[in-house]
């Protein structure tokens, strides 16, 4: 699952970044250990490429609730979702959520994912003490995890396993998380329902995709995947029943000579939608997740009234279309 730290060039570039300032990166963190109220974090002041990232010397973080929990961050990976939020992506409606809550836009740490040691913890705290490591994924209004202290609600936390690293662990909380919610909140899928059943999961060897696979095989369903030439080796290990190379197939004309499908899950959005719906089993209950709804481009693009109006026309466009 360490796809999703050590595949992204964004997270290759900024250790690069520091790995050529050493030497005053060295004396600067012997100067934090001695200022034990500082810390150090990857922020931007504006939205863009990698050059606006900076990595900043701010003021650590504190308990503030009874139910806070802070944390020493030992890895934290980079999503595709934070390099969305890099360029600006759902600005406009999380800023909404700041003005309620007198947040500022700026500075922005970004990170979904991290897995730490428990530093200290809230007096209604109980199931978390000092010393314990834990994985996890805070909300995104809650701060990014990009920083070598954060503070997170305990129900954002759980005990890691001790059989991953941290770097392994901090691979996994946001991806986790979100196909579970896919799979099962969404699709309904559970172990005793999933047999046999038909799912289709673009982007096998993705951080999505690969997890996907094996949770649905471990749950008995057909699998069927898309992917790179390169990556075929890959989901054909994780147990994917039948594979569609994208590079030198075409995936629609090949999808839509298989029997129809009870679960599709697209990470990508709407380029797939269409094509998608129309792959389903004529099956009552059959279900397309689509994990990157045009919801928050449309309130970047539109503003929140026409932008939730504009997602909204989509959606009933796309369910009108799969009936037709």
């Amino acid at each position: 699952m360490s796809c999703t730290i050590s595949s992204s060039r964004m997270f290759n570039r900024l250790v690069k970044r520091a790995c050529n300032t050493s030497i005053p990166a060295l004396k600067h963190m012997r100067w934090l250990s001695s200022n034990p109220g500082v810390m150090q974090c990857w922020s931007l002041d504006q939205y863009g490429g990698n050059e606006v990232l900076q990595l900043n010397t701010v003021e650590m973080p504190s308990v503030q609730s009874s139910a806070d929990i802070l944390v020493k961050v030992h890895a934290a990976s980079v999503n595709p979702f934070d390099i969305r939020m890099r360029n600006g992506y759902g600005s406009k409606l999380l800023n909404l959520w700041r003005k309620t809550k007198g947040a500022s836009e700026f500075p922005l740490v970004l990170g979904r994912d991290f897995s730490g040691v428990v530093v200290k913890t809230g007096k209604l705290v109980r199931r978390f003490r000092p010393g314990d490591e834990v994985w996890g994924s805070p909300t995104v209004p809650n701060g990014g995890t990009h920083t070598q202290y954060l503070v997170a609600r305990q129900d954002e936390i759980s005990h890691k396993p001790g059989c991953l690293s941290h770097v392994e662990a901090a691979s996994l909380p946001y991806v986790a998380c979100t196909v579970w919610v896919a799979l099962v909140s969404r699709a309904g899928l559970k172990p005793d329902n999933c047999f046999e059943k038909r799912i289709l999961v673009y982007g096998g060897s993705g951080g999505i995709g690969t997890l996907a696979i094996q949770l649905l095989k471990a749950w008995g369903a057909h699998v069927t995947t898309t992917c790179s030439t390169g990556a075929i080796d890959l989901v054909k290990s994780l147990g994917a029943d039948h594979i569609v190379d994208y590079k030198i197939n075409d995936v629609e004309q090949e999808l839509r000579e298989l029997p129809g499908f009870d679960v599709i899950l697209d990470p990508f959005g709407y380029q797939n939608q269409k094509m998608a719906t129309n792959l389903l089993s004529f099956c009552t209950g059959a279900v397309y997740v689509n994990l990157a709804p045009p919801l928050l481009n449309e309130i970047d693009r539109l503003g929140l009234g026409k932008g939730v109006i504009s997602s909204g026309q989509s959606l009933v466009s796309s369910f009108a279309k799969k009936e037709t």
